[in-house]
């Protein structure tokens, strides 16, 4: 494994696994990914390439197979110089959440990252609930998830409000910083120790694309200013990979105004274990902690150990999930009925006639 590619954050497993692929294949990971053309970058540099065959095939079997930024993919090269994705590895971790059209197929944001960074602006205030949202999603993930509190600087109570933000984030460190003053920066940079991999999740105006051109010490992405009435504007249009001169990666995403759970079973109680703990507790299984006698939650309510506030969270975000989930399986059962006509509809045109 060369020190190029460990750089890029390549792992002994998967580098075993595409080294055992048929062929010349080489290596690399993908950076960004514009209609169906890959960026990915190898010990030798970046190339753009073309999907193949097989890959292809892979997509329409299943779209969360289309090759996504931070995806290990192995690359052949042709005499007339084209270069195609021939195969992508197993991903490590990824980052998953439903489709905005509405589909019951989620959409994979980034893969293979080790850190998963909720980015959120101290100003203007930020909303609690959005941040388990995205942090059941970032537990989701299989990643580590961690809330990065950008915009230090512009507030004089930002440890206050970290305090406020730890409380509803119980299990994730919760970082201050500013990428105009520096403060809390190192801390942030720790992170991608190791050659670490970090996604930053966040709504537009969070202050992802400062935090980036920070850590890497240059102006990298282009930075807007909020608009007046405190929504962000979308600066980063496509996730994209990035290699920061001290060491560690990046992957920006663009600002998500709408960010849907997809079978966010186990992010949703690992967002919520004080819940998760409670809810164990009911007395019936099936409790729906509503009005059910000897539910824990509704106990917890009432002496105040659990507030309305994130009781009301868990609930909405439980109910989407579940809601997710049977679409899902909808999807499946008609998918495995429509394979099992077109295989008896095979086997009876390829029975002798008599």
């Amino acid at each position: 494994m060369s020190a190029e590619l460990q750089a890029l954050g390549l792992d002994a497993p998967t580098a075993d696994h595409l080294a055992a692929l048929p062929g010349e294949l080489v290596p690399g990971r993908v950076v960004r990914v514009d209609k169906g053309l890959s960026t990915v970058l190898t010990e030798d540099g970046p190339v753009r390439a073309t999907w193949s065959g097989a890959v292809l095939a892979a997509i329409a079997a299943d779209p969360q197979a289309t090759p996504c930024t931070g995806d290990w993919v192995a690359l052949r090269s042709w005499p007339d110089d084209r270069i195609t994705v021939e195969a992508v590895a197993p991903r490590r971790t990824a980052i998953l959440r439903a489709e905005v059209g509405g589909s019951s197929r989620g959409q994979v944001l980034a893969a293979n990252v080790d850190v998963v960074a909720v980015v959120v602006g101290l100003h203007p205030e930020p909303n609690i609930g959005r941040i388990e949202r995205f942090l059941a999603l970032a537990w989701e993930s299989g990643a580590r998830p961690v809330v990065v509190l950008t915009k230090a600087d512009l507030v004089g109570d930002a440890d206050s409000v970290a305090e406020d933000v730890a409380t509803a984030a119980p299990g994730a460190d919760v970082l201050v910083c500013s990428a105009t003053t520096g403060e809390g920066l190192e801390a942030v940079r720790s992170l991608l120790d190791g050659n670490a991999t970090m996604a930053l999740l966040g709504t537009s105006g969070a202050g992802k694309s400062s935090l980036v051109n920070a850590l890497a010490g240059v102006e990298l992405l282009d930075v807007q200013a909020i608009r007046e009435d405190g929504k962000g504007r979308h600066t980063s249009v496509r996730r994209e990979l990035i290699l920061l001169p001290r060491g560690g990666v990046v992957i920006d995403t663009p600002g998500l105004r709408g960010l849907g759970l997809q079978e966010a079973g186990e992010g949703l109680a690992a967002a919520f274990p004080d819940v998760a703990a409670l809810a164990a507790q009911c007395r019936f299984k099936d409790c729906a902690h509503v009005t059910e006698p000897g539910c824990a939650v509704q106990e917890a309510l009432e002496e105040g150990a659990l507030s309305v506030r994130r009781y009301e969270s868990w609930v909405k975000l439980q109910r989407e999930a579940a809601y997710m989930t049977r679409r899902a399986d909808n999807r499946r059962q008609l998918e495995a009925r429509k394979a099992w006509i077109q295989a008896k509809d095979y086997r009876r045109d390829s029975e002798p006639r008599p």
